[in-house]
């Protein structure tokens, strides 16, 4: 909970960061609530559609939750992201996990 509570400080000082927000949404997914991680990935990837990093997360939670599709929506669209910065290695892990998906 430090950790929680350290961020939301930071958080308290710069409320857009998504670098911050990112790193509570996977302490939130650590302590079992898939709720608010995912309100802060889609809060990240609504705000900023380039920050590549959100969409494996988002995607593997909502494939833990069993909404297949919304998980094949993200995995898709961070597919996108990643190709249109040229991030590869962050395209082969969507890829990857969406084929694994949906084969």
């Amino acid at each position: 909970m430090e950790r929680i509570e350290k961020l939301k400080e930071f958080l308290r000082d710069n409320p857009r960061d998504n670098f911050v927000q990112h790193a509570l949404a996977l302490e939130y997914i650590k302590l079992g609530d898939d709720v608010k991680a995912r309100n802060l990935f889609e809060e990240i990837l609504k705000r900023d559609p380039t920050y590549v990093g959100s969409y494996y997360h988002l995607a593997k939670l909502l494939e833990r939750a069993g909404d297949t599709s919304a998980a094949i929506k993200w995995y898709e669209e961070g597919m996108n992201a990643a190709r249109e910065a040229g991030d590869h290695h962050a395209y082969n892990e969507l890829q990857a996990a969406h084929d694994d998906l949906v084969h």
